[in-house]
């Protein structure tokens, strides 16, 4: 496990552990003690977000898009240290654990695996394919970008901020690399976080890598080197080993905590009134059984 990048993940909140006392309230209206924002290795949350704003702007444009996203993270390589180590770790990563003579071009698609996959494409000397949610593609390459079109049986390394459920490469990208007469042979991530992810890929004869798990292992060192405290790595790690009883246990022992959700207004609110409509947690509406 590359310590240098675990500092990353935890100094730039890429990794972000509640306090003890106060889980995280997700968009499904479940709670948990961490979230996961790889992009944020960018630098920072407020860089991180400036690029997503620029992606937002630039991508209606296909064909132009490309040169400039390669052009802004081009510049925040070679000025920021976070990001410049990431994307090295990434590179040196695929380098030491793959033939990189095997592959013929390196794929990111909508909108955060760009963050990663247009520098990596550029340190391994191959063309970018750009891929859309609508599943359309953009080749950019010797700083030009053209629509793809026919791969010739090309393979292609896709490099991605994280994984869950790979349902983005089942839905989107490993069909559109199929439609354009390429296979999707491998699969590299900043981040997986053990959610079924990499079985899927599996079935979908994609390799693959992580340079990261999220599992007991990542937070037991954050709680070595001091990111995080023995309460925070307690309720991280009854979390992982099972997330509904963890979760089910703290909100018996703390019965302030949804109802001063449901009083605070906004999105906590919203997630909370989530939580008593999906019965989460045991949850049925007057309190929890047992």
């Amino acid at each position: 496990m590359n310590n240098q990048l675990i500092g990353y993940l935890f100094d730039t909140n890429a990794i972000r552990v509640c306090p003890k006392d106060k889980p995280f309230w997700y968009t499904s209206g479940k709670i948990g003690p961490y979230y996961v924002n790889t992009h944020f290795l960018y630098g920072s949350e407020a860089k991180a977000n400036e690029f997503l704003a620029d992606i937002d702007r630039l991508k209606e444009d296909k064909t132009a898009c490309s040169k400039e996203f390669y052009r802004i993270s081009r510049a925040s390589y070679d000025s920021d240290p976070v990001y410049k180590g990431t994307i090295d770790t990434l590179a040196g990563y695929i380098k030491e654990h793959l033939n990189v003579e095997e592959i013929d071009y390196v794929s990111g698609g909508e909108r955060r695996d760009w963050f990663f996959s247009f520098l990596v494409a550029d340190l391994l000397d191959k063309p970018h394919i750009t891929l859309f949610k609508d599943l359309s593609a953009v080749v950019w390459q010797n700083g030009q970008a053209e629509s793809a079109e026919d791969l010739s049986g090309a393979r292609v390394l896709h490099v991605a901020d994280l994984i869950t459920t790979a349902s983005s490469y089942e839905r989107a990208w490993v069909p559109a690399i199929r439609q354009l007469n390429g296979f999707m042979c491998w699969s590299v991530v900043v981040v997986d976080r053990l959610q079924g992810g990499a079985e899927v890929l599996r079935k979908l004869n994609v390799e693959s890598h992580a340079l990261v798990e999220i599992s007991s292992g990542i937070f037991e060192k954050a709680g070595e080197k001091g990111y995080i405290d023995h309460d925070q790595l307690a309720l991280v790690l009854d979390y992982i080993e099972n997330p509904e009883e963890s979760m089910t246990g703290f909100l018996k022992e703390h019965p302030d905590f949804l109802k001063e959700a449901l009083n605070s207004g906004g999105k906590t609110a919203e997630r909370a009134k989530l939580l008593i409509k999906g019965g989460f947690y045991g949850f049925s509406g007057e309190g929890f059984p047992g």
